[in-house]
């Protein structure tokens, strides 16, 4: 989609339709909607009088021009109060209208100026998440679908400024905005791939190719690399599996630190049956999905490559099938960590923080400052939090802040849950140092608990995305399938750390 920031007349403009917002409370037109409405003869103001038009949020209004206009169709869009809206709103709300003209038949659409002052968002943040909120919510995934798509699609998006002043900064704003969408995009096609067309090796070469494009350092860890370095989890999960395990590591250099200032580490289990511990068939195929933490820090870095902040990151993404064979991890097995810490294996569908921990000791070894690990770690998370928001668990409340808050910025929202002292008992073994789960109850941060054991005192959080990472229906920015979850908060995060230590 082409998107571009003009100074036009909405009158005047030609787009398949021109979209003007309304706030949930007000009585009279101003501004852009205003001018449109006596083009129309007071056809915008009769609905609000009537009250068909409320402006509540998300709420679509398509009014028909009859040749009145040289756009075919006024959209008044309603932007809730304006106390309540933000930028992550702002873009949810743009997604729904885009996709309401889609199925219309719309194949260009105008935003008129929206006077956002009332909610404090400026041009650029406005024109930012009007393109996030468009690409990501036309966004569709039909690699492998031979039949004619339903609708067509909007290849043009115009931001209109209030002047020629306003330009530079809404430019600026989408040139932004398509960078973090089409990032989400690209941890999306990774996530929706059948895990037939999206193994291990198939993983680490998209990973290759993304970093050959955006100029990162890239290095892949082969099985071998794994032997020599004690990488016992990593090559424990793998044992089920005809696929080879790969341990992708990439590097950003902002700023040429002797340390990197942060690593993402992503969970890449490409298909998890459960292993021996095998799941229930019910939905099994979405377990396709296993590897989003590994897709979302893949696309995040190429994504900061583009954005080129002064910061220096670093990202791991151990990746492997978990599949039951005759050569697979069995419960009972005691396996040795990369830290040369065992563990007893009391469910091989416990598999993901097996992954991690080797991953994290790695980028400790490595060395960093502060490590934020995604993974689609726990069922038990799923049930805590459903499909709002993300668990985030960790040991520096500077950090987690930081996260909560690039979370909140993007609509992309986490809640913090407890790692108290008494939930690490569920994790003790009589024959090891320590299992790889608990009971069932609290669950999922008795799985932190144990990727804690592996970060040392390195600053760290954990975003467990297990009721996030897929959609059921859209929502939003969201679609169908996967959600490329945590891309746009994981971008963020680097922002506001480069600002701080700059």
């Amino acid at each position: 989609m082409e998107i571009k920031a003009l100074v036009r007349n909405p009158v005047e403009i030609s787009p398949g339709a021109v979209v003007v917002g309304f706030f949930e409370g007000e009585t009279q037109l101003a501004g852009s909607a205003a001018a449109l409405d006596t083009a129309l003869g007071g056809a915008i103001a009769g609905l609000v009088a009537a009250g068909e038009i409320k402006g509540k949020l998300n709420e679509v209004t398509v009014v028909h021009t009859l040749g009145k206009l040289a756009a075919a169709r006024v959209v008044v869009l309603g932007l809730g109060k304006p106390e309540a809206l933000d930028p992550a709103k702002l873009g949810g709300a743009i997604a729904e209208m885009a996709r309401a003209l889609r199925r219309k038949g719309v194949t260009s659409i105008a935003v008129a100026p929206l006077d956002l002052a009332a909610a404090g968002i400026g041009p650029e943040a406005a024109a930012e998440a009007i393109t996030e909120g468009a690409l990501l919510g036309l966004y569709t995934f039909r690699q492998h679908q031979t039949k004619e798509a339903e609708f067509g699609e909007i290849d043009e998006l115009t931001i209109i400024a209030a002047d020629s002043e306003e330009t530079a900064a809404l430019a600026a704003g989408v040139a932004r905005g398509r960078i973090i969408a089409e990032a989400a995009g690209l941890a999306r096609d990774m996530v929706n791939e059948p895990a037939n067309y999206m193994t291990p090796t198939i993983m680490a070469a998209r990973a290759q190719e993304l970093a050959e494009t955006a100029g990162l350092e890239y290095r892949v860890l082969e099985q071998s690399d794994m032997e020599a370095m004690g990488m016992g989890g990593l090559l424990g999960v793998a044992r089920g599996s005809r696929e080879v395990p790969k341990l992708m590591v990439l590097r950003y250099r902002g700023r040429k630190a002797e340390k990197a200032d942060l690593a993402l580490v992503g969970k890449g289990i490409t298909f998890d049956s459960g292993g021996i511990s095998i799941k229930p068939a019910d939905r099994m195929g979405e377990m396709k999905g296993d590897m989003s933490g590994g897709a979302a820090v893949i696309a995040t870095m190429g994504a900061i490559a583009r954005l080129a902040p002064r910061l220096d990151v670093l990202a791991l993404v151990p990746a492997t099938e978990n599949l039951p064979d005759g050569s697979a991890l069995k419960p009972g097995d005691v396996l040795k960590m990369m830290s040369g810490k065992t563990v007893e294996i009391i469910s091989t569908d416990a598999e993901g923080r097996l992954i991690l921990a080797d991953a994290l000791e790695y980028a400790r070894q490595l060395g960093t400052q502060r490590i934020v690990d995604i993974a689609t770690l726990t069922g038990a998370c799923y049930v805590a939090l459903g499909d709002v928001c993300s668990g985030a668990f960790g040991n520096n409340e500077e950090l987690m802040e930081l996260v909560l808050s690039a979370g909140k910025a993007t609509g992309e929202l986490i809640w913090q849950l407890p790692m108290y002292e008494e939930y690490r008992e569920q994790n003790k073994s009589d024959i090891a140092d320590i299992k790889n789960c608990g009971s069932r109850y609290g669950g999922a941060i008795t799985a932190a608990q144990f990727l804690a054991e592996f970060i040392g005192d390195v600053p760290w959080v954990h975003l467990d995305i297990a009721g996030t990472f897929i959609s059921e229906k859209e929502r939003g920015c969201l679609v169908k399938g996967a959600t490329g979850i945590t891309v746009r908060a994981l971008v963020k995060l680097v922002l506001a750390l480069a600002a701080n230590i700059s």
